[in-house]
């Protein structure tokens, strides 16, 4: 199972918001490009990387600083989020170095342009499930819809979708710990791959889900997302990927 470090850009800068609000922002650092580094240092396999700026614009905004990430980091894979909503934003991107882009706000208003996106970009397009109680969010998180996450990712089964990030917005930010029943559900529900995110605290809140990855409910989990967390130091990086990978045999 993979333990994947978030960088969130917001005006050039890494932060951190809780749950999702632009206003209650927390910066951790003025070189996202360094921050990679120190991520993909620590053994990162994986980075998670969201154009705060770009998911509230509908386009991206920091593109330029995602651009140099990869091009520093080339044998980092990086997932990339956050105004994605044309194929040529998708192009241009996987042209820069990045691994995946995820669709979220054009996956709920529009799910024919993930199904179009993956027969463009075959194994690149992971979808992103923000939910509030349930039902899915967008643009941003700005504004709540009447879909709930697990109808949605039961649209995209057969589209060759890549994985899917499922973040409970109430605990995203909060270090109160990943809402595990209702990401178990998902797994259950979904062939596709799922990604845990949203609201680890502790080594502990990542052992839970490893745990649940290796039974047969959980067994589509394949990795979860942290964020304040390990900018915190409440979790250490390395250790929490080295008991993943101990746990994987």
């Amino acid at each position: 199972m993979l333990v994947i470090p978030a960088i969130d850009l917001k005006d050039g800068q890494c932060v951190r918001l809780r749950q999702g609000r632009m206003n209650e922002s927390t910066i951790f650092s003025d070189d996202p490009v360094s921050t990679a580094g120190i991520w993909q240092a620590k053994g990162a396999r994986r980075l998670h990387v969201v154009d705060l700026n770009g998911a509230f614009a509908g386009t991206p905004v920091n593109a330029e600083i995602v651009t140099a990430i990869a091009a520093r980091y080339p044998e980092l894979p990086i997932q990339i989020g956050g105004g994605i909503r044309t194929l040529e934003s998708i192009e241009f991107y996987l042209n820069a170095g990045v691994s995946y882009v995820i669709i979220g706000t054009q996956a709920v208003k529009h799910p024919e342009f993930v199904r179009e996106a993956c027969e463009a970009f075959p194994g690149k397009v992971i979808v992103g499930l923000d939910a509030i109680d349930g039902m899915v969010a967008t643009d941003g998180w700005a504004d709540v819809s009447e879909i709930t996450a697990i109808s949605l990712a039961e649209k995209f089964a057969d589209n060759g979708v890549e994985a899917i990030i499922y973040t409970d917005i109430a605990r995203d930010g909060m270090l109160k710990g990943v809402n595990l029943e209702a990401t178990v559900e998902l797994a259950e529900e979904s062939p596709i791959p799922i990604i845990a995110s949203g609201g680890i605290s502790k080594l502990a809140d990542i052992a839970a889900i490893r745990e649940v990855a290796e039974t047969e409910t959980g067994a589509g989990i394949m990795g979860v997302i942290t964020g304040r967390a390990v900018y915190e130091g409440l979790v250490d990086l390395s250790l929490a990927q080295q008991m993943c990978d101990e746990a994987d045999g």
